[in-house]
């Protein structure tokens, strides 16, 4: 049939365009690049966590040493050792290292005490036992030192008390007795001969020494140019002198502290003369020191640790604060307080 033909106006016909589509199946639809994609994805996750899981369930140790596996630094430095140019990398199996470490091969040595036994703190425990003999036979040698030299009456004032520091011997003040001149840090002769006396014993240890001071809680009446602190400290500083001239070295002071009331002997009154004392700390000796974890604390610790978290306590000390902690009163206040058992009535420091 011939093809009609188009006027000069009449539009060009348009194409039929047929697109013929089939389905085969939910795969043909999608396709399956992402599965490829999905499964990269999760074997990166599965690895991630191994690796997670490898950090967290190996040593320090164990990862260096896996670390030096993939690293091997040390078959470079062994080139530079002694016979690296051998049969076995050496030039006999004895051979002494070159390595740039701290530690080495055959060629280095250990110390072992002689009474370690290599069990958890054997050593320390039995050096603090020594310790406790040793501290034993000083109370002794005191009490009997004392009785020789006519100080017998002073044996009420002296103390002896087992701490986690050590030994501790108190010098107390009694209300016929005090160690020093009023107010002052002049130690009273007396109390010069037992200083002297409890050098003599502590001579016979090597341990450190801690002095500490302590005073009442009955303030100066000016507050200015004296008070507690500096009373305490000073009263320390002289014991510690009072020892040195009696024998014993400078080294062996480890710490010298003035407390102040802070540390009462009589906690429930503070004005009490018993608070007023010299503390005297023989160590223990180094490695058997009163830091064993699986030993109970002492009752007085307890007690003390007790009283300083007491928060009643701590309220009341943050309201009463007058004068680095009420050692002395503003000017112009008088002091009024009722005379404490055992003190005299007057005024100011015994």
């Amino acid at each position: 049939m011939a093809e009609k033909k188009r006027g000069a106006n009449e539009p060009e016909p348009r194409p039929i365009i047929v697109k013929k589509i089939i389905v085969e199946g939910h795969g043909g639809h999608h396709g399956g690049a992402w599965k490829v994609a999905y499964a990269d994805f999760v074997t990166a996750m599965m690895a991630f966590f191994l690796l997670m899981w490898l950090l967290g369930a190996t040593t320090e140790k164990q990862r260096k040493a896996l670390a030096d596996y993939f690293t091997p630094t040390l078959v470079e430095l062994k080139m530079a050792s002694a016979g690296s140019t051998g049969l076995m990398g050496g030039d006999s199996l004895t051979g002494k290292d070159n390595y740039p470490t701290t530690g080495g091969v055959g060629n280095l040595s250990i110390t072992i005490p002689r009474d370690a036994t290599g069990t958890k703190d054997q050593g320390g425990k039995a050096m603090r036992a020594a310790d406790r003999r040793k501290f034993e036979s000083i109370k002794k040698d005191l009490e009997a030192r004392m009785n020789r030299k006519g100080l017998s009456r002073l044996r009420k004032n002296v103390r002896f008390t087992e701490t986690r520091e050590g030994l501790r011997i108190d010098l107390i003040d009694e209300a016929d007795f005090a160690m020093f001149s009023m107010g002052t840090d002049r130690l009273v002769p007396e109390a010069r001969a037992l200083v002297g006396e409890v050098a003599t014993v502590l001579q016979t240890m090597p341990n450190d020494l801690i002095v500490r001071g302590h005073t009442d809680a009955l303030p100066y009446a000016s507050g200015k140019s004296m008070n507690n602190w500096r009373l305490s400290s000073a009263r320390a500083e002289s014991t510690r002198q009072a020892l040195a001239d009696s024998g014993i070295g400078n080294p062996r002071f480890a710490r010298i502290e003035g407390v102040a009331d802070r540390e009462p002997f009589v906690k429930d009154n503070r004005y009490d003369p018993r608070n007023r004392r010299m503390s005297i700390i023989l160590g223990w000796s180094r490695g058997g020191g009163g830091g064993d974890a699986d030993e109970p604390m002492d009752a007085e610790t307890r007690a003390a640790i007790k009283e300083r978290d007491d928060p009643r306590r701590v309220a009341k000390e943050q309201a009463r604060k007058l004068d680095m902690g009420g050692t002395g009163l503003p000017a112009g206040v008088e002091l009024v307080n009722p005379a404490a058992s055992g003190t005299s009535s007057k005024p100011g420091k015994h």
